[in-house]
């Protein structure tokens, strides 16, 4: 009951504060200048959290599953025998890591793809694609993040669910704030925007608590032997690294004619590295 208990305040404060960092571009009065300047700024946020976030995390616990995993020699009990199966692990998280990864880049591809053949009719005009396919992708990716939270709380380690929830947090923010700040910049109403991030704020806590309820015991236990937590990261970090770099990007760069000011310049690199910044500070 307590850990459940921990989950429901855990989505909410994740709802909560995704809500809040996405409306923060939508109660500030800015110019078209400015408008311009910190959908750039939002743009290097999405692309930073997912390089030096996301796929961090999802390494960090990948790893970590090998390092726990019970050394068995495989020679006669010879430490040489025991270093040869670690190596083999190790050997076999970093195909998973280029594998999840691209996975989730290739889902996200499809997943726009198909809607492209919607969008217009949802949103109206031309303009519509992209607009829904930035809120679809990033939709797509919370709802992983969702997944992974709820599978760190089903193995029962509080420890590892908050490095998850932490690491979740630390970039929903940014990513709620890009995704706004693009909308606006596209020329969304407000309250069709406020609905986007309605919709991108409430998929992370409801997959989450929709994983819990829906893993049984023996669904537990398997996840405490596999790290499943790293491998949804892993994959939310593809989806993400579509969504800005083959929608986001292009389009503000495409309004910018062609090439950024020194000032949106500067922006998208603070964006970027941002992130990193933040993260920096964040120990296990």
């Amino acid at each position: 009951m307590e850990e459940t208990l921990f989950l429901v305040l855990l989505s909410i404060v994740m709802l909560v504060g995704s809500y809040m960092a996405g409306s923060i571009p939508l109660v500030m009065t800015m110019s078209e200048a400015k408008l311009q300047l910190v959908s750039v700024f939002g743009a290097g946020l999405l692309v930073g959290t997912a390089l030096s976030v996301i796929i961090p995390e999802g390494i960090r616990a990948l790893l970590e599953s090998v390092r726990a995993m019970p050394q068995k020699p495989s020679v006669g009990g010879t430490p040489d025998g025991t270093l040869t199966v670690a190596a083999e692990a190790t050997e076999e998280v970093h195909s998973v890591i280029g594998l999840t990864l691209v996975i989730g880049f290739v889902v996200m591809l499809l997943i726009d793809q198909i809607s492209s053949m919607h969008a217009r009719d949802i949103e109206g005009g031309g303009g519509g694609r992209p607009k829904a396919t930035a809120t679809i992708g990033l939709v797509v990716h919370a709802a992983v993040d969702g997944v992974a939270l709820g599978a760190a709380a089903s193995t029962t380690h509080t420890s590892v669910e908050l490095i998850v929830f932490v690491a979740i947090m630390l970039h929903k923010a940014p990513a709620a704030f890009g995704l706004v700040s693009f909308l606006m910049h596209e020329g969304l109403d407000r309250k069709r925007i406020k609905k986007h991030l309605a919709f991108f704020s409430l998929s992370a806590p409801f997959m989450a608590l929709l994983t819990y309820f829906c893993i049984g015991q023996e669904g537990k236990e398997t996840l405490s032997a596999l790290n499943a937590t790293g491998i949804a990261m892993l994959f939310s970090a593809g989806t993400f690294l579509y969504v800005a770099t083959v929608h986001v990007l292009p389009e503000l760069t495409a309004r910018a004619g062609g090439a950024f000011k020194p000032k949106q310049l500067f922006a998208l690199v603070a964006g970027t590295l941002l992130p990193l910044v933040l993260s920096s500070g964040h120990h296990h």
